[in-house]
């Protein structure tokens, strides 16, 4: 792709409203990015495609004439950083399969090369984790690593760390998947862990740089990282730990869900001990999933656990209102008073249908009032 469509494609990514979805409108409306760029998207066909809400549409102008394309290219080259866009042949083949692929992914390292000639598996668990936590992360990391897989995960404290770490001692190859820019390491204590993890490996967001590593960012950050695997493990989890938003994303994108089993006792295995009971698969070595992997002919088949099924049977059963605020929620955080508008419903009979969403399974608040699908 050339150069000068190249910094469009940053420049709209730098658009905080819009997400992965909106800017695939965009590139199917426009015929291209820069003529998007100077276009008005005030139009009644154009605000119904990108379903623009007048606050979000008013932001998405506003933020436009604050950025400057080739000011931002010029940052990416200050920093040392490539891209590679969803439309060019580099980008990973197994991320496009899912929901909403990243439109731009920014990386230090060789993300490219180590997609074309590895397969990835997902390492994730809690960032409090214990010793036996942390001791079987690393331990499987490195034995997988060593088998010839990339190791996939978070660079958050606990067992993305230990992941990562055994993967490195093994002197295998690790991608570790942020939810910032790349100018802003988090956590910072893990910032020689990421210059090391840019040498033998890759370093990669779909945020642009300045962006903060800010809550609503890492559920986003998680759907790659189960996007770009084969499948995901879970060494300790809670209950609600954000780890399990990880296996709901790998479940959807129809790859395997993997779970190390613990202490009944231990409040860390509560969420690993479920996802056994529902059907991953119980992990006490690395060769569980060597096995699992070499029985295939096909690169991945679907996931032991039926999500898509029993999502699909939900579906059938949700009321028209319902059906009709989730044509508006997606992966990008979109506020209750922007689906009121949008669904042109009153603020108290979209609060009832959000709640009943929710409680389905359907859709997850985050903080500020927005809403987003799982």
């Amino acid at each position: 792709m050339e150069k000068e469509e190249l910094k469009y494609w940053v420049a709209w990514n730098k658009v905080k409203e819009i997400g992965p979805i909106r800017l695939s409108k965009l590139i199917q409306h426009f015929s291209s990015l820069e003529e998007a760029w100077s276009s008005n998207l005030n139009t009644s066909e154009i605000r119904k495609n990108l379903r623009l809400g007048k606050e979000t549409l008013h932001k998405i102008e506003t933020e436009r004439k604050q950025i400057d394309p080739e000011q931002e290219w010029g940052l990416l080259k200050k920093w040392d950083i490539k891209i590679i866009t969803i439309k060019e042949d580099g980008y990973p083949a197994i991320l496009k399969n899912i929901y909403s692929p990243p439109p731009v992914i920014y990386y230090w390292g060789e993300l490219v090369t180590i997609m074309q000639k590895a397969k990835g598996l997902a390492i994730v668990g809690s960032r409090k984790a214990t010793y036996y936590g942390r001791k079987v992360a690393r331990e499987i990391a490195a034995e997988l690593a060593g088998a010839g897989y990339v190791i996939i995960s978070g660079l958050a404290k606990g067992i993305d760390t230990y992941a990562h770490l055994g993967a490195l001692e093994a002197q295998g190859q690790t991608i570790a998947v942020l939810g910032c820019g790349l100018d802003r390491i988090y956590p910072p204590e893990n910032r020689n862990l990421a210059k090391r993890i840019k040498d033998n490996g890759a370093v990669i967001t779909e945020f642009p740089l300045f962006t903060k590593p800010e809550k609503n960012n890492f559920p986003r950050r998680n759907r790659i990282i189960s996007g770009l695997s084969l499948g995901t493990l879970v060494v300790e989890a809670a209950r609600k730990s954000g780890a399990l938003i990880t296996t709901d994303y790998a479940l959807d994108q129809g790859r395997e869900v993997f779970a190390v089993p613990g202490s009944i006792h231990s409040f860390l295995s509560t969420g690993c001990h479920n996802l056994i009971k529902q059907g991953a698969k119980l992990v006490n070595s690395s060769q569980d999933i060597l096995e699992e992997f070499s029985e295939r002919e096909e690169p991945f088949r679907g996931s032991t656990i039926d999500n898509k099924e029993k999502k699909s049977k939900t579906m059938q059963e949700l009321t028209g209102y319902e059906k009709k605020l989730l044509n508006y929620i997606s992966i990008e955080p979109l506020h209750i008073d922007e689906i009121a508008e949008l669904a042109a419903l009153s603020f108290s009979k979209v609060s009832e249908v959000l709640l009943s969403l929710e409680l389905k399974n359907m859709i997850k608040e985050i903080e500020g009032k927005r809403y987003i699908t799982i």
